[in-house]
Formats: structure tokens, sequence, C-alpha cells
């Protein structure tokens, strides 16, 4: 039996990937969410919390793991980042996988990982669909965030693999510039072509 092609979505921060996400699954097709599965595995009873507590002593509670406590133990010590991408990694795989039995019979399924380029991670999907926005549309649309200050943007953005190299290794690009109908009608175009293919 022929397995699903396996779509990898990706976007800079405010590209407006999760929209496009909840997109292809209004479409029908199924998404692995991988921030979302982490969220859950670091959440109240999650089964990642007694490990990163005993790796980062003091970085979970009742609630979870406290994200602030957690990002100062962190943030900055690429040593202490390693540790805890070794604990989360392998059980973000675990769960890829059985949403992949899960869903064998699918024709296409999408992996939504933010930092696809940056975790080189294109090994594990068959193409790569880049979301992208103009810079000003970005840029409003992080700034209108919760907390969010030019500081903290510019810093994110620092992280993340360029917006333009991104759009040139990727297989697809969807425009989230223009209306939200028309980003659908992308997205709708996107899987009719990538079905037409198999």
């Amino acid at each position: 039996m022929t397995r699903p092609v396996i779509l990898g979505l990706t976007g800079s921060i405010g590209m407006g990937k999760s929209t496009v996400a909840d997109m292809f699954i209004h479409a029908g097709v199924p998404v692995f969410d991988a921030d979302a599965m982490v969220r859950h595995m670091q959440g109240p009873g999650g089964e990642l919390l007694a490990a990163i507590e005993v790796a980062f002593p003091g970085s979970t509670g009742p609630e979870g793991v406290k994200r602030e406590e957690l990002g100062n133990q962190v943030f900055g010590d690429k040593q202490a980042l390693k540790r805890l991408e070794a604990i989360v990694h392998p059980a973000v795989a675990a769960h890829r996988g059985e949403f992949m039995i899960e869903h064998a019979g699918a024709p296409l399924v999408v992996f939504d990982i933010p930092l696809l380029f940056e975790g080189g991670n294109e090994s594990q999907v068959d193409q790569v669909v880049v979301v992208s926005a103009p810079p000003e549309v970005q840029r409003a649309r992080v700034l209108s965030r919760p907390g969010m200050t030019p500081d903290k943007f510019a810093h994110i953005l620092s992280l993340q693999v360029p917006d333009a190299e991104k759009r040139a290794r990727a297989d697809h690009v969807i425009d989230t510039g223009t209306t939200l109908a028309e980003t659908e009608q992308a997205v709708k175009r996107l899987i009719s072509q990538l079905l037409d293919k198999k």
C-alpha cells in the first residue's frame, strides 16, 4: 500500500501558518501540529513533566511546565537547550509515528513544523509549503500580539531562517498577504495539485 504524501507546512512568525493549517483541516487533510503536541505533553499531567523536572528542577508544577522558569533555565544556554530537545523531540517523533499509522489510508497529510528548516527536518517530508506575507503585514500582525515588543520580534526573527530563503527552498508558497478567501483558494489548488500527482 502506498503511504500518504507528506507535506511540510512552515513559515516565520506572524505569517499565518496556523490559519493555513486550519484551512487544510477544513479541506479534510489530516494535520499533525508539532507545537500543539508539545504543549499537550508539557501541560497538566503531561507525559514529559517528570523528565523535564529532573533535568530542570523547579520548572514544572501542577499546571504543567512553568514556561517562564523553564525559559530562564534554557535561554542563551545551548547545552541546556540540547538537554530539553533530547527530552521533547523523541516524544514528538513517537506521536508523529502514531499519527502516520492512524492516517495511513489518507492520500495527503500535513506536518505543521514551525522550525522545519531551522531544525533540519526537510528529510521528514516529501514537499515543503511555506506560508508567507509581505514584511509590513507580518510586522503588524506580530506587534498586535499581547506582550510583544519590537525588540522581542527582532530577536525571534534573528533565530529564524529569513522568509526569502524559506520561499527559495520551498516547493510551494502560499501568500497570506491577500484575503482569507484567496488564501483558502490557494490551499485548495495546492491540495488538488498534490493529489493529481499521486
